[in-house]
């Protein structure tokens, strides 16, 4: 079992979408038995809420229904044992977790676009202070990034 971690600041817009999407994905290419997903955030001040409205709102429109049973958690120091994979949306999520995390735990820690090998850029903008356009930026993002890293774990 492969057990991946998303992880955005909030963990209530882009780590919630990335893992429903991806949750959708390993269900189509038929991977539920050998990958596991969750999301966290690096700052917790959202702690036990439901992911953003908007996010909620477009997820869902595109068929991704996992996203209403995600709850915003902040980063745990078990995390960096628990998941063989922690992916972060931006440079600065990925340098709070480098910072946390213990040394033997370090080669976990990757941004989730440049480990997708997604051309054109490296982070997922925070869509949060944004409007609906930025929210389906970041979910084709997330789209991209799945596949991405789906695909580089389970070549076929």
């Amino acid at each position: 079992m492969t057990r991946i971690l998303l992880v955005c600041m909030g963990n209530i817009c882009r780590s919630p979408m990335a893992a429903s999407v991806m949750h959708a994905e390993v269900h189509r290419r038929q991977l539920a038995d050998r990958v596991s997903l969750d999301s966290a955030g690096t700052y917790g001040a959202h702690r036990g809420e439901k992911a953003d409205r908007r996010a909620i709102l477009l997820a869902q429109a595109r068929g991704y229904s996992q996203i209403a049973k995600e709850r915003s958690r902040k980063v745990t120091d078990e995390d960096f044992e628990h998941f063989d994979l922690i992916l972060a949306m931006d440079r600065d999520n990925l340098a709070n977790l480098r910072q946390a995390c213990p040394p033997q735990h370090q080669h976990k820690l990757h941004l989730f676009l440049e480990y997708a090998g997604v051309p054109g850029t490296l982070e997922v903008p925070d869509p949060y202070y944004g409007n609906a356009e930025g929210f389906e930026a970041v979910l084709r993002l997330c789209e991209q990034g799945a596949d991405g890293v789906l695909s580089r774990l389970f070549a076929r």
